[in-house]
């Protein structure tokens, strides 16, 4: 299943009719209009190389906060290490802060510390949104504006190309998508992402399409859709109902790192989908705990840190409940190849579990928000404490 790491990518040839073409980023063309989308402690170094031996398209870090990179803080520094032969390096930050982010980026693009800037509007969580961040900040336009329109100067100088992601908004009464898609296309990105969910919804129920489709038709930029993009051919059944340029994948490639191949492919024209046997996906797990050990320069740390990946690589096999405790308890590469080993490698992928949603879910809640913030949506005050001033999490 594996294939080596994909060079700097060169033009590709046209798409088949009816599927979009690669996506240009800055002097960049991606091999395949897919992005995988920035999730907290999954999307370092290692899950990124993985993915990308896989297939071809753009792999951004974990998203990281403007004042914590300005402010060199050590752990936001780590996150934003890049592979050595990585193209386009893809950097998410998330800022509340016209100055302060401008001077991040002015940090990023100074010292070469990335190819690509995404601005992250969409997160749900409620430690971001209650201080106006993420999801939230859209409602304030002026204030996105003026964040979105400094990023984008800031990176010009270096050729830097600026993209944003969204949500619908922070809940039905309160959508901000296509507002926000219209500033951000004036101000000069590259491209706008939706994923088709307010904040409000968080992971739960089905993400919105429809949205996606009202924002393509009325942007100029290309428009990216995001939400619930379980398999390779819901990537192209959005393409289909939306017109969106390409897609964005999250949750669909947890323990599924050979979904971007399949993505390749079906955009590609192709039609084979990769259902690799438990022994394959045992070569994967291991495969990643080592890149994990590379990385954080300790076979035990990068063991442990793959822990949390176990359930979602043996979802849907027969692993019994014990031998799965154990796999998500190993603290060495030889213990890990004592538990995988008691795999049965001739068992066949369960299809029972594609198209099924994978990682995490929540239910709806009210969005924190802070005091007073829907009440003017031209305000141009930053909250007070407004920046997180540390990453991940």
């Amino acid at each position: 299943m594996s294939a080596p790491t994909l060079p700097n990518p060169s033009p590709q040839p046209a798409a088949p009719t009816g599927l979009p073409g690669p996506l240009r980023l800055g002097r960049y063309e991606l091999p395949a209009p897919v992005v995988l989308a920035p999730m907290a402690g999954i999307t370092n170094v290692a899950f990124r190389a993985l993915c990308a031996e896989h297939g071809g398209g753009l792999y951004v870090c974990e998203m990281v906060t403007t004042r914590a990179l300005v402010e060199r803080n050590p752990k936001t520094l780590r996150m934003i290490e890049f592979g050595a032969t990585e193209r386009p390096r893809s950097l998410q930050l998330y800022g509340v802060d016209p100055r302060v982010t401008a001077d991040a980026v002015r940090m990023v693009v100074g010292e070469g510390l990335a190819d690509h800037i995404d601005l992250n509007f969409g997160c749900p969580v409620p430690k971001v949104t209650r201080k106006g961040g993420g999801s939230a900040l859209p409602w304030r336009r002026r204030l996105f504006e003026a964040i979105v329109r400094g990023a984008v100067e800031a990176a010009a100088p270096a050729g830097v190309p600026v993209t944003v992601k969204l949500r619908r908004g922070i809940d039905d009464e309160h959508l901000t998508f296509l507002d926000a898609g219209r500033i951000a296309q004036d101000a000069g990105v590259a491209w706008v992402a939706l994923h088709g969910r307010t904040a409000a919804q968080r992971y739960s129920g089905t993400a919105d399409w429809q949205s996606i489709a009202e924002l393509k038709a009325a942007l100029s930029v290309p428009v990216l859709g995001n939400g619930d993009i379980w398999e390779a051919d819901d990537a192209l059944r959005m393409v289909r109902e939306t017109g969106c340029d390409g897609v964005v994948v999250g949750r669909g490639c947890l323990g599924r790192p050979w979904l971007f191949a399949d993505l390749a492919a079906a955009f590609a024209g192709g039609t084979g989908r990769i259902l690799p046997t438990l022994g394959e996906v045992a070569a994967t797990m291991r495969r990643h705990a080592v890149l994990l050990g590379e990385w954080l320069g300790s076979e035990r740390d990068g063991c442990v840190d793959f822990r949390k990946h176990v359930a979602w690589y043996l979802k849907g096999f027969p692993v019994g409940s014990a031998l799965r405790r154990s796999l998500a308890m190993s603290s060495s590469l030889s213990e890990l190849d004592g538990l995988l080993a008691q795999l049965d490698p001739s068992v066949p992928f369960p299809v029972a579990e594609l198209g099924k949603p994978r990682g995490r879910t929540s239910a709806p809640a009210r969005v924190a928000l802070p005091a007073g913030w829907l009440a003017d949506r031209d305000a141009l005050t930053v909250p007070s404490a407004a920046e997180l001033d540390v990453s991940g999490g």
